[in-house]
């Protein structure tokens, strides 16, 4: 008789470790166009808003791909969407790589990379870890995170050299032989499903339970606020990370500079995820979004009286240290305020407004960019949408804390 794995066993570390790898894997069509920006934009002579097109509408796949496979996993397990993702990635890399112009380009990122390819790495896998611990749920989820920002350390200096030997399609075509190899030899590690019993319990460490009515009101609404959250976080946010290559190629330090100011963001992004996860085993979810919330604010705010190149080395820095938390705590609030059999549907359906945020944001800035000339105003209109954020944060924590005050 063979005993079933347990939460917080040797197992869900193992699996934990399988799944960094996978999500760092995935997380490479995230950021592997930000580099090509620029050489796409002259090989195909478009604009700067239609150069990040590609960008734009791939996030929007990654987030309506993320709620799809969400509910895939909920009911198959999470190995199945992982395969789908390794063949999506590696035809969209492929269909992407043998493009004539920027709408093919722009429809093999939306629809194979986006849809069918990064979004099994990540929703999913944001559901499955936190579903395979209990004790130690908040640092679980941010580890599996931070494989989307290790992604985003490793692949950008490293696209960015064979951009400049090899040129972007070669660089593309080996990504997606690259893809399907890694991403399905870790897909088979994954096939257990999570263990029923810990599907009813609450991390000791956080007085959040599981309801019917998170924060007291209908589960819809309360999705609907978070959902609205997510977006104008990652509007937000991606007015650095879409961009900074091409800021930086504008002000003339050239895109290799930008590449490696991408790539220390979001390094220290993995150690914000780090922290920020130690920090919700503690303070719970929601208070972890409103802090991440207000660091990320003032790191927007540097950007604008500041462009020399030692000083975005540094804003980028800490704009990776500040802003890192913030998607993994909404899989941890979903976790704590929503009833655990819909985590993957419910996490997805979050990540899917955090991802149209990241597209919106990416396109808008260049919108922005084609219509004053600069970025100034991008990073203003970024500050609006993060000051949104902060403020359903700061209304869901006040619900919250009304509900514990005790009558009379």
């Amino acid at each position: 008789m063979t005993t079933e794995p347990l939460a917080d066993s040797r197992y869900a570390v193992m699996r934990l470790m399988v799944t960094l790898a996978l999500m760092t894997v995935g997380a490479s069509g995230m950021y592997v166009v930000a580099v090509v920006l620029p050489a796409v934009q002259t090989e195909f002579g478009v604009a700067r808003a239609d150069a990040s097109l590609p960008y734009t509408l791939m996030m929007i796949g990654f987030g309506i791909g993320g709620m799809l496979m969400g509910r895939l996993a909920d009911r198959f397990g999470v190995m199945l969407p992982l395969l789908i993702g390794a063949f999506g990635l590696g035809l969209g890399y492929l269909a992407a790589a043998l493009s004539d112009n920027i709408w093919t380009f722009t429809l093999a990122h939306g629809l194979l990379i986006g849809l069918l390819g990064i979004s099994t790495t990540f929703a999913p896998l944001l559901a499955d870890t936190s579903l395979w611990f209990v004790r130690r749920r908040g640092i679980a989820v941010a580890v599996c995170a931070s494989g989307n920002y290790l992604g985003g350390a490793i692949w950008p200096p490293i696209v960015q050299h064979f951009v400049e030997t090899e040129g972007w399609r070669h660089t593309y075509m080996g990504l997606g032989l690259f893809s399907v190899v890694s991403m399905t030899a870790l897909a088979l590690m994954m096939k257990k499903r999570p263990p029923l019993a810990v599907a009813a319990a609450p991390n000791a460490r956080s007085s959040a339970v599981p309801s019917t009515q998170p924060f007291g009101m209908a589960p819809g609404k309360a999705q609907t606020l978070l959902c609205v959250a997510g977006l104008a976080c990652c509007v937000a946010m991606a007015m650095p990370q879409v961009h900074i290559v091409s800021y930086c190629t504008d002000l003339g330090y050239g895109a290799a500079r930008g590449a490696e100011m991408l790539s220390l963001m979001l390094a220290c992004g993995v150690v914000s995820r780090l922290v920020s996860g130690m920090i919700c085993d503690r303070i719970g979810g929601l208070r972890t979004l409103l802090l991440g919330s207000a660091l990320q604010g003032i790191a927007l705010l540097l950007f604008l009286p500041f462009d020399g190149l030692v000083s975005l080395y540094l804003i980028a820095a800490l704009f990776g240290l500040f802003q890192g938390g913030i998607v993994p705590s909404y899989a941890i609030i979903v976790r704590e305020y929503f009833m655990p059999s819909e985590a993957g549907a419910r996490v997805g359906t979050v990540i899917m407004a955090t991802m149209v945020g990241m597209a919106l944001g990416g396109w808008m800035s260049g919108k922005v960019f084609d219509l004053t000339g600069s970025y100034h105003a991008a990073f203003l209109n970024g500050i609006a949408w993060n000051l949104l954020n902060l403020g359903i944060a700061a209304f869901l924590l006040y619900r919250v804390q009304g509900d514990r005050k005790p009558a009379g």
